[in-house]
């Protein structure tokens, strides 16, 4: 079974920049898609981004668009999530987890159709 393993996370004020980064531990990710998810103090958990397991698609929410940037490298088996002008609300504990759905080509948003997790890593950002 595949572990999930996310580090990066740290307190930033805001306009900083962090890279988050997400490593397969037990197996690699093959051909799964990786999304990234983020659930703040009484919220419900929210898609960010995710990437296909090519590293051909990638997709991320409204409020991220154009400050973060998500990729992978199969051969490390790692995938990284580049945030910058960070902002006090993207303060957060940060996921990855793979999707239900191996060798597909696409991405997903839903917190349902992914099916293994990570420990989540903190991002505070200070205004």
């Amino acid at each position: 079974q595949v572990q999930l393993v996310e580090s990066g996370g740290g307190l930033v004020q805001t306009g900083a920049s962090l890279r988050l980064s997400c490593a397969a531990a037990g197996r690699t990710f093959g051909d799964h898609a990786v999304g990234w998810f983020r659930q703040a103090p009484g919220k419900e958990r929210e898609f960010v981004s995710a990437i296909s397991w090519s590293g051909g698609s990638t997709y991320y929410a409204d409020s991220v668009k154009d400050r973060f940037s998500l990729s992978r490298d199969n051969a490390k088996n790692m995938v990284y999530l580049q945030m910058n002008s960070l902002k006090p609300e993207d303060t957060a504990v940060y996921y990855c987890a793979l999707d239900r759905y191996p060798g597909t080509t696409g991405v997903f948003m839903g917190v349902s159709e992914y099916d293994i997790w990570g420990q989540g890593t903190q991002v505070t950002v200070s205004s």
